[in-house]
């Protein structure tokens, strides 16, 4: 049976701000909140919320429109009720520019996996293809779709996904894994309980976990990947033109070169040996754990290194 129920809903335009309680009709598996805005490419969304997950798409046309949809799994607790008459959206606009901040007002109590298990919050966006995006959850993944423009997203409790980003994107994480198509620009990616997975970045790439491996499918410029709990596999397609620097506490190190690319290696490993399928001059003895040499003629530093398993320098 259907029935009404409040959710709180603060509506700030550019020409004042007002207060406006907002009614939806929903019966027990969802309810929703939702506001469409006129905008023009270039803009930027900008999303803060205390929980729940957040995924973007684009669409052709000069319209931000954002669906807030909750999910109660126990109508009839007490908490949930709470939860539902307390949580509050706020809306705003400022030019081109959207803003959306979502707050429970009684957040003395830790939502943890109470939350997870009893309510699902998620905002469904739809931005012009061109926009600027800057995403923060405290309590759920973020999946952002192919978009053109700035991409930052960060959350405490969730993996992030992202499409092909036509420009820069800064992603990070405390509880998942972060996994990107592709990229245009610099990358800026770090989780501090999952894996690094990366297609091709136009760019340079800083790329920290401390509990996963790191794939990097393919890079232009200069790569700092380093891991305490995995493996590293990079591949460089073009000339780095600084220095570049992978560690490892808990895995190999592989890494890709194009045949003409030329750095100056400093490999070392305490648990496994260094290998490299490019020819190289050594002086001195001969030491299987570690290496400091000159490929294609030397250039920026290569720095290498692993506590726990085998480097290997090969061919693209």
């Amino acid at each position: 049976m259907k029935r009404n129920r409040r959710i709180h809903a603060i509506a700030a335009l550019s020409m004042g701000i007002a207060a406006l309680p907002l009614f939806v009709q929903a019966d027990d598996a969802l309810e929703h909140i939702q506001k469409k805005f006129a905008v023009a490419p270039g803009g930027q969304l900008t999303i803060t919320s205390d929980l729940g997950s957040i995924e973007v798409g684009t669409a052709p046309g000069n319209e931000v429109i954002v669906d807030v949809q909750i999910e109660p799994r126990e109508t009839r607790s007490s908490r949930v009720k709470e939860f539902l008459r307390d949580f509050e959206v706020d809306f705003s606009q400022n030019g081109n520019d959207v803003t959306v901040r979502a707050d429970y007002r009684h957040g003395d109590w830790n939502f943890g996996d109470w939350f997870g298990r009893r309510i699902n919050v998620k905002f469904i966006v739809t931005v012009p293809t061109q926009y600027n995006l800057d995403l923060k959850t405290s309590g759920g993944g973020i999946r952002v779709d192919d978009i053109k423009g700035t991409v930052r997203a960060g959350t405490s409790g969730g993996s992030l996904s992202f499409g092909n980003i036509d420009g820069p994107i800064f992603g990070k994480t405390s509880g998942g894994s972060i996994r990107l198509e592709g990229c245009n620009g610099s990358a800026d990616v770090r989780t501090s309980g999952g894996s690094l997975h990366l297609g091709r970045v136009q760019g340079n790439v800083t790329a920290h976990t401390s509990g996963g491996g790191i794939d990097v499918a393919e890079a232009t410029g200069i790569v700092e990947a380093s891991t305490s709990g995995g493996s590293i596999h990079v591949s460089l397609s073009e000339q780095p033109k600084g220095n570049c620097r992978f560690s490892t506490s808990g895995g190999g190190i592989s890494v890709a070169l194009n045949d003409k690319i030329g750095v100056n290696v400093d490999a070392s490993t305490s648990g496994g040996r260094v290998s490299t399928d490019f020819p190289v001059t050594v002086q001195g003895e001969i030491d299987k754990h570690h290496l400091r040499a000159e490929i294609n003629g030397g250039g920026p530093s290569m720095v290498l290194r692993t506590s726990g398993g085998n480097i290997h320098l090969k061919r693209m």
